[in-house]
């Protein structure tokens, strides 16, 4: 029962953990299962930066192994998460 309910959140594009659709509408952001592992999509306002962003994916997946689908935000060397989103646009970062 269970995989069917996840099998029917992923046609839907809402993860449900133990039954429980999670998203959160005040951040225009959404978790959901991609093969096996989870991912959280958002948008930002103008002047957000990666810093913000790579922080809140940190956040949002309870970890720092993620990555941004579209590699918008990349980790450098003595610079941290750098990159340059555009407001508005929808990211998804996941899990690794």
């Amino acid at each position: 029962m269970q995989i069917l309910r996840i099998l029917l959140s992923l046609a839907s594009g809402v993860f449900l953990t133990q039954g429980v659709a999670v998203r959160d509408n005040l951040c225009d952001v959404e978790n959901q299962l991609i093969s096996s592992n989870l991912c959280v999509q958002f948008s930002v306002a103008s002047g957000t930066g990666c810093a913000w962003m790579c922080n809140y994916c940190a956040s949002q997946l309870g970890t720092n192994n993620y990555y941004f689908t579209d590699n918008v935000c990349t980790y450098q060397e003595g610079q941290g998460c750098v990159g340059n989103p555009i407001a508005g646009k929808t990211y998804t970062c996941c899990t690794l």
